[in-house]
């Protein structure tokens, strides 16, 4: 049987001498495993659409319950993002993040065009911090994964403007700072006006013009510290691309001090 679909390679894995298993992240069949045969033999027509993070169109055949590519074409490889070390381990983490969230054979349309405008975000969206993208884009997971965050107003006294709000990662809630010890144990980060302020746009916004808002300063970094440690208390893990991604960060955290 063949199919064709279109599909984000989310990994890559070198298999014998010139193969690849690659995990494929499709609208019609959700994440699927494929063996890419022969694509990186020097001048494979495979070669470019079974690249990491490469949004390409597939005809796969199905040989005894496992899939394999037969053609592969690719319609965007998000060139200004592989041109950018920083912006490649930041899509590396998107990826790895929706690898996670994905269930095999399940389609997750919203997720994965949350993935792809992301992607998009990165490679077109110069003028945004990648703090700003980052946040919106692990905020926005834990909706989709069932775990939007309940940001209307204190979880304890009702209040819809909490006093020195904080947010509480294991609950998923807001609170006021004199309420915070009625929420239960775990941690609860601060939150700022500003901040809670474009939560509540990616919560409540437009899917479509996630990227739309401005933030910076204190506000951005209280928002994009709170989202990511939101979903590895959720998920009850770590990610390896995200390592990398803030080592770079911190190799040249001195460089720019000294502008």
């Amino acid at each position: 049987m063949h199919t064709r679909t279109m599909g984000l390679v989310l990994r890559s894995v070198d298999y014998k001498e010139s193969d690849q298993i690659l995990t494929l992240f499709t609208r019609e069949l959700g994440k699927i495993t494929v063996s890419a045969r022969g694509c990186r033999k020097k001048g494979s027509a495979l070669a470019s659409a079974c690249q990491l993070l490469a949004w390409s169109e597939f005809v796969l055949y199905d040989y005894r319950g496992k899939w394999s590519v037969k053609e592969g074409t690719a319609e965007r490889l998000f060139q200004g993002v592989r041109g950018d070390l920083d912006r490649l381990a930041l899509g590396c983490y998107f990826a790895e993040a929706a690898e996670a969230l994905a269930v095999e054979g399940v389609p997750s349309p919203e997720l994965l065009s949350l993935t792809l405008n992301s992607l998009h975000a990165l490679d077109k969206l110069t003028d945004r911090p990648l703090e700003l993208i980052k946040a919106a884009f692990e905020w926005r997971c834990m909706c989709l994964a069932g775990y939007e965050p309940l940001i209307d107003g204190c979880a304890v006294c009702g209040e819809p403007s909490p006093e020195e709000a904080m947010f509480h990662l294991r609950e998923g809630v807001l609170c006021c700072a004199r309420c915070r010890p009625q929420v239960g144990e775990g941690i609860a980060m601060p939150l700022n006006r500003q901040a809670l302020s474009a939560l509540e746009y990616i919560v409540h916004g437009d899917p479509k013009r996630l990227f739309s808002f401005r933030l910076e300063g204190e506000g951005l970094r209280l928002l994009a510290d709170a989202g990511e440690a939101y979903l590895h208390t959720q998920l009850e893990r770590g990610f390896r691309t995200l390592d990398f991604y803030k080592s770079l960060q911190i190799e040249t955290r001195p460089e720019q001090a000294g502008k």
